[in-house]
């Protein structure tokens, strides 16, 4: 089965900030991409748990896309100036996609 390079691109920000994020990634033509809940963490501030935070603002979601190598760039560069103000963590690592057509 012939394999394809991409990019995985995960976000991890406050969920009350799902939204807009998402606007960013649509607006830099992203054309898909995943939102999934995060239960709990650890990190500079220490340990958290969404576990009886009685609203969406303590809580942290993850979204994730796949892309060509050549538009994670855009991404970055149109996520950036939400990211730099707020708790979040971006990795991009190298993929493989099956169907490249949809990427």
């Amino acid at each position: 089965m012939q394999m394809h390079d991409a990019h995985r691109v995960e976000i991890i920000i406050e969920a009350v900030m799902e939204r807009r994020l998402c606007e960013r990634l649509i607006e830099a033509g992203v054309t898909g991409f995943t939102v999934l809940p995060v239960h709990a963490g650890s990190g500079r501030s220490g340990h958290w748990e969404r576990e009886g935070q009685v609203s969406k603002a303590g809580g942290m979601v993850a979204v994730i896309c796949l892309l060509r190598p050549d538009r994670v760039d855009s991404l970055l560069e149109a996520v950036f100036p939400l990211l730099e103000r707020h708790i979040g963590v971006v990795s991009v690592c190298e993929a493989k996609v099956i169907r490249s057509e949809r990427f």
